[in-house]
């Protein structure tokens, strides 16, 4: 698959490694898993040192990393190193001749091999990083732990850092351009399916275009494949973020995925305080967020859950939750759930589509939902420009035909009434618009 709009990443990225030439720059580059960060390092950086941390001794590690520095910087290391910060410092001090690029890819599994490399990594930095002349690229995929390294105060790397890219999936502009470059008979069901199982993320988009699956039809039989990467995905990416008490966060959101989403619904079935759950996957893991009614007060407590991720979303939903027929490999029956509930799950997505849509418009200063108390004249779409009191209210349903103006007039009565000198436009959204 081709590389996809990440202009503006690889245009900061090759600025970056300019100014480096002068003093040495330090990058942190976070996402999730499958994003894409290696192959925007691959396609900003063609000549660097590369190094992949990955689950090993430390003395292994580094006899790896030797014989990859030496090819790709043309030097020759004498004598046997088998602490990593050694190797780092002697790159620092190559650096002060030499300039050069190198990433450190998966840097937060450092913690499990030699956590003190990174106070280490700090006092040479320090002592270096204004008479060297190195693009350090440090890149890892556990989120919660890269923002422990860096942005806690009390670490060795707080601060340390010149730039940061938090690199997000692809947008729902690029999600068609992908479409329509590579199956223009795609008709819009197969979008929003394409948007609902990839969520723009990277990796999934270039499975499904691999293996040549557009059509809604073809998204589902790949993923329901006993051969399918996406069976597992969930827990493979997510056991190691939540360590022991997987279970305990997979089964709240799970009930999120299954439209329980305020957090009195999901303690009445587990039976068990869930707020500490919550703030953690919100805060410290960054897959869930609040959603409250758009001009909700600051501390209104009108507040339902959501998971960020699509594919988290759909795996949560409908793998995970029927993991007994998923483990017994009966694929058929799953999916013919999933064809079951499709039309009203994918409708939830067709918001979210529109709603991320308005938001590349630049024509609004805020936009969201709006429901008020018991769940009352819920109102898909709120589009507010405060600078020319302008207000887009908005009804999205599958079906055109579904769509009534006169009962969205009517819902959003209570509402326009603090907004009375606002314009308001009605519209309403269907599949046919996408």
């Amino acid at each position: 698959m081709k590389f996809y709009n990440r202009e503006k990443e690889l245009e900061n990225l090759r600025e970056i490694e300019h100014s480096s030439k002068e003093s040495s720059k330090m990058t942190v580059i976070v996402g999730r898993r499958r994003i894409g960060k290696t192959k925007l390092i691959q396609e900003a950086y063609k000549e660097k040192v590369y190094l992949f941390v990955s689950k090993k001794n430390e003395v292994l590690l580094c006899e790896e990393f030797i014989s990859i520095i030496q090819k790709a910087l043309d030097v020759k290391l004498f004598g046997q190193i088998t602490k990593f910060i050694d190797l780092f410092e002697y790159l620092m001090e190559l650096a002060k001749t030499k300039s050069f690029t190198l990433v450190i890819d998966e840097f937060q599994e450092f913690l499990q091999i030699n956590d003190s490399i990174y106070s280490d990594m700090q006092n040479i930095w320090d002592s270096y990083k204004e008479i060297t002349k190195i693009n350090l690229i440090l890149s890892g995929s556990i989120y919660s732990l890269m923002k422990k390294i860096f942005e806690d105060k009390k670490e060795p790397l707080f601060g340390r850092a010149n730039n940061k890219i938090h690199l997000k999936p692809f947008t729902v502009k690029t999600i068609k351009e992908i479409m329509q470059e590579n199956y223009p008979a795609y008709t819009n069901d197969d979008l929003l399916c394409f948007y609902i199982l990839t969520g723009g993320v990277a990796k999934y988009v270039e499975i499904l275009v691999d293996k040549r699956a557009y059509t809604l039809e073809q998204q589902l039989n790949l993923v329901f494949d006993e051969h399918s990467l996406f069976l597992e995905e969930g827990k493979n990416l997510l056991v190691e973020e939540f360590g022991k008490e997987y279970t305990t966060y997979f089964s709240i959101l799970s009930l999120i995925a299954s439209s329980k989403t305020a957090r009195v619904e999901i303690e009445g079935i587990l039976g068990k305080n869930v707020g500490g759950y919550l703030d953690r996957l919100e805060n410290e893991y960054t897959i869930i967020k609040k959603v409250k009614p758009i001009f909700a007060k600051e501390g209104s407590r009108t507040v339902k859950y959501e998971i960020i991720d699509n594919f988290f979303n759909f795996w949560f939903r409908f793998i995970y939750k029927y993991k007994s027929a998923i483990e017994i490999e009966n694929y058929v029956y799953v999916k013919d759930i999933v064809n079951r509930d499709y039309t009203t799950y994918s409708g939830r997505f067709l918001e979210k589509y529109f709603i991320e849509q308005l938001k590349l418009s630049n024509n609004y200063s805020d936009i969201g939902t709006y429901w008020e108390r018991g769940n009352e004249n819920e109102i898909d779409i709120v589009g507010v420009n405060s600078e020319s009191k302008t207000m887009l209210i908005a009804e999205v349903k599958r079906r055109a035909e579904k769509i009534d103006m006169n009962k969205l007039q009517k819902k959003s009565i209570k509402l326009l009434a603090k907004y009375e000198k606002y314009e308001v436009q009605y519209l309403g959204y269907s599949l046919d618009d996408m």
